[in-house]
């Protein structure tokens, strides 16, 4: 029997975790040490997993099954397609900078007090989060997807109301208050969308009496498994549902300001860099391929959805006093361009998607990230306490635009290509939509704009004189994220090409071709 790589993969953070919640209380920087190895080895089998597979070979590739629980129908079995391979690759990066970047944020704030915090368990969290958001990109079983869909749940709670902002974390019980109203929040929204696709997933196997994905896949498109209209578009809703709140999709999207704002900077780039992108990810491979009909009748509702989105996070994120809020907004428009790129339903539209998923998760990190070494040294995360911090700490200044400037999708940057794509897939088969949710590029260069003004430039405020540039460690966090902004936005083809077959054989899911040019080329 082959190895299989896919399950090593999720299992060693999961390991890993267990591991390193073991080390003893006293030995803090062995258990920070023992998490960062144990991310850069799953880092290492991700990156085996990209070189074996093949874009031009089978849908799902590296395939492992197993029964589980056979009275139900219930396998273990993974698989990884274009997509899944790019969003896994994406994760396994994204962790080890994660746990740099948080590399004191658990330390212990007042030796003795009550405030002390574990810090073996904040960096065991972030690797079961790991292990449970790769399994669920692997998994082609929808029950085994569903389980660690909602099981994610569980440390990303324990790490938004335990591990708070040290900045904020200081004095008073208020602060401990708002961390738990915005860990029970994000709990409660995600549980009610979870309980309402479990519903779904009992009627998907009263439906077809099986949990696999690619039987069901078969039957459907064989025609020996046939969906009533109605029961198809109600399975869809109960899906999407629960997808849309994880993306987040407005209006289901207010559990997120709070989250990233109460979370330290590193846990609010797991969030909406990680572990959102299991909506949409989900939504691609679940709700187009288990019920392309009722993708198609869902659509135009969707494609509203997704443009009031754009609109509303990027009008927020502009009137925003809070730099993590601002942030948050910005992301619930980026999750909007993305959702559109999805229910677009063309070639460019999906694949736009797909490699937006990628972009935002490498921008975000670096803005974020960055954005959480200045609120560390200021101790505020409000804009108008910074001004003049571009003269005393250029290159934390520097990094800081180009960070903004990949989240307004500056030509040359990796989200430019991604979020043309996205609005060309648009306007080919919906023009109207493609006009208004362009607003959205306008917006972003505002708010990022205005962000950078307001906390860079002029007099330089007495609070931030003494202001240290980026040490080291940040410098090890930021720089590769620099580079990728710059390598993917200049030469993005050896995404696209993993993500492209994968996008047509979604795209052949729901019976949907490109539409034909307007006008004819000249011959």
């Amino acid at each position: 029997m082959s190895f299989p790589l896919l399950t090593a993969t999720a299992v060693l953070p999961a390991v890993g975790a267990i591991a390193t919640a073991a080390v003893p209380a006293a030995q803090r920087t062995a258990a920070k040490w023992l998490a960062l190895l144990v991310s850069l080895g799953t880092l290492v089998l991700a990156i085996v997993v990209l070189v074996r597979f093949d874009p031009g070979g089978a849908r799902y590739q590296l395939t492992e099954s197993h029964a589980w629980i056979s009275d139900f129908g219930v396998r273990y079995e993974l698989g990884v397609d274009g997509i899944a391979v790019a969003l896994l690759a994406l994760t396994a990066l994204l962790i080890p900078f994660i746990i740099l970047a948080g590399w004191h944020d658990a330390d212990p704030l007042e030796t003795g007090s009550k405030r002390w915090r574990p810090t073996q368990g904040f960096f065991a969290l972030i690797l079961a989060v790991e292990a449970m958001v790769i399994i669920s990109f692997e998994a082609t079983d929808v029950f085994l997807f569903y389980i660690f869909f909602e099981a994610m749940l569980i440390p990303m709670y324990f790490l938004i109301g335990g591990f708070g902002d040290r900045a904020h974390a200081g004095s008073d019980e208020n602060a401990a208050a708002q961390r738990s109203y915005a860990a029970v929040k994000f709990l409660l929204y995600n549980l009610v969308g979870g309980l309402i696709m479990l519903a779904a997933v009992i009627g998907l196997y009263v439906v077809a009496g099986n949990f696999s994905l690619a039987e069901i896949a078969q039957a459907r498109a064989n025609g020996s498994l046939h969906m009533a209209t109605s029961t198809e578009r109600w399975l869809f809703l109960g899906f999407f549902f629960a997808f849309a709140v994880k993306a987040p999709l407005w209006p289901l999207h207010t559990w997120l300001p709070n989250a990233m704002q109460e979370s330290t900077a590193p846990v609010a780039v797991l969030i909406t860099a990680v572990v959102d992108k299991v909506g949409t990810f989900a939504m691609l491979r679940f709700c187009l391929q288990l019920f392309p009909e009722a993708s198609k009748w869902a659509t135009p509702v969707i494609l509203v959805l997704a443009v009031i989105s754009i609109i509303y996070g990027a009008l927020l994120a502009v009137g925003q006093r809070d730099i993590k809020r601002l942030v948050a907004y910005a992301s619930i428009s980026h999750f909007g361009f993305i959702i559109l790129g999805i229910f677009a339903m063309t070639s460019q539209g999906q694949s736009g998607a797909t490699l937006y998923m990628v972009n935002h998760g490498i921008s975000t990190a670096a803005l974020m990230l960055v954005a959480g070494f200045l609120i560390s040294r200021r101790g505020s995360r409000l804009i108008a306490d910074y001004g003049g911090v571009q003269k005393v700490a250029p290159v934390l200044a520097g990094t800081f635009l180009i960070g903004g400037l990949a989240t307004l999708s500056l030509p040359g940057l990796a989200p430019f290509v991604s979020e043309f794509l996205v609005l060309v897939g648009t306007f080919t088969r919906y023009p109207a939509i493609g006009i208004i949710a362009t607003l959205g590029i306008v917006l972003a260069a505002l708010y990022t704009l205005v962000l950078y003004q307001r906390t860079m430039t002029g007099p330089v405020k007495p609070e931030v004189s003494a202001m240290p540039d980026l040490r080291a460690r940040e410098l090890v966090v930021v720089t590769p994220l620099i580079v990728l902004l710059i390598f993917l936005g200049v030469y993005p083809k050896p995404v696209t090409d993993i993500v492209n077959p994968a996008v047509k054989q979604t795209m052949s899911d729901v019976h949907k071709t490109d539409p034909k040019p307007a006008v004819e080329a000249a011959k």
